[in-house]
């Protein structure tokens, strides 16, 4: 329960604009605890635990998963939410929520199966999430999906394509696509969720990094924003070496975000002073580090991109996942028999290709690594 009264701009969740079927409230939970509660109760979530970020899951027990990321995730948003008086319930569910549409292999499994959908109107991970929870969750007699509110929902699809934002508007009018027709912002919780998950992506990947010894504390030498926190946490604790070093510096570096991030955010709600929810999705966005902090992480970002995402090792198993996910696409666009009853029971409406793609984008790593071993005999990757 929020101990933190709400600020005005926050989303009350009795003003809530509700779910697409209407349901009686619940005795004891507000309706974004409810949301919570769902996507923590659905298959989907559960299958983050296999589901990975940069190294496939058989690479090593300790590496992040789509699973401790979204939790991760959840926990930096819920800090920042209570010192900015924002619904830390309705940022949790978003922050759990918002990568159950994310394919195996990470970013891998999806370029790859964009690029096989290319003809089908394309896949975007984040209307997958919405698409998970708008259709393809099985738990309720009364309808599909997990049926959670408008605010939880706007959150999930933090991108959209402008053509697939019509579709969402023509559909639902007024709905979650319509502010990227009209060009406004999501809620104040929406936007936190999306910068606790920058946060928490440049922080792990570090640390996953290191540990997997494709990147070196040496390295992290030309990265000023860990440097920075690095020869602090070695200030106060000459004796720090190997992953006590790394740690304390990773935290340091996670609590001076998160700061940051409040005192920018607060000068910018004072400066634009939305007095309603509704009032600050009009106003450009309002959750943000501070112009040094941005360029901090930024710079953070690209150094990632360089020495580990593109580190040759990682780019020999995306090439293998990504080859894994175009093949399976292949072969169940060709034989959708291959495709389980109990999911083929119904082909979406935009067709057979929609549902193949529903059903690989819901694999896990290890899954998808047996599927494609058991119908084409290759093994790609030890397990």
């Amino acid at each position: 329960m929020q101990n933190t009264p709400l600020a005005p701009y926050a989303c009350d969740p009795a003003l809530s604009r509700g779910r697409r079927h209407p349901e009686k409230p619940a005795p004891t939970r507000t309706p974004f605890q409810r949301d919570r509660d769902r996507v923590i109760h659905c298959s989907a979530f559960r299958r983050l635990v296999y589901k990975t970020q940069v190294f496939v899951n058989h690479e090593g027990d300790l590496f992040r998963t789509r699973l401790t990321h979204s939790l991760e995730v959840a926990q930096l948003g819920r800090a920042i939410a209570r010192s900015l008086r924002l619904n830390e319930d309705l940022v949790e569910a978003i922050a759990l929520a918002h990568d159950l549409g994310h394919t195996p292999f990470g970013h891998a499994g999806q370029d790859a199966l964009h690029g096989c959908m290319a003809d089908h109107g394309g896949f975007e991970h984040n209307l997958q999430s919405l698409r998970v929870v708008d259709e393809l969750e099985e738990r309720y007699p009364a309808y599909d999906g997990l049926n959670l509110s408008f605010e939880t929902r706007e959150g999930i699809l933090k991108h959209c394509s402008a053509a697939n934002a019509r579709l969402l508007e023509a559909a639902e009018p007024g709905g979650v696509g319509h502010r990227f027709v009209e060009g406004t912002q999501p809620s104040l919780e929406a936007q936190l969720a999306n910068l606790a998950d920058e946060i928490a992506y440049n922080a792990h990947d570090i640390d996953d990094g290191v540990r997997s010894g494709l990147l070196t504390l040496e390295q992290l030498d030309e990265v000023a924003l860990f440097r920075r926190f690095r020869d602090e946490a070695l200030a106060e604790h000459p004796q720090a070496r190997g992953k006590r070093l790394l740690f304390d510096s990773i935290r340091r570096m996670l609590s001076q975000q998160v700061y940051d991030v409040i005192e920018a955010t607060g000068a910018a709600l004072r400066e634009h002073a939305p007095g309603s929810a509704d009032e600050a999705r009009r106003c450009p966005p309002l959750l943000r580090f501070s112009a040094r902090m941005r360029e901090d992480s930024t710079a953070l970002k690209r150094f990632l991109f360089r020495n580990l995402y593109r580190h040759p090792q990682v780019v020999d198993t995306t090439a293998r996942a990504k080859r894994i996910v175009a093949e399976l696409f292949a072969i169940y666009l060709e034989r959708p028999q291959e495709v389980p009853a109990h999911f083929a029971g119904t082909v979406p409406r935009d067709g057979t290709a929609r549902l193949v793609a529903d059903y690989i984008a819901g694999m896990t790593d290890r899954f998808a690594i047996r599927e494609h071993e058991r119908i084409t005999g290759e093994h790609l990757f030890d397990r």
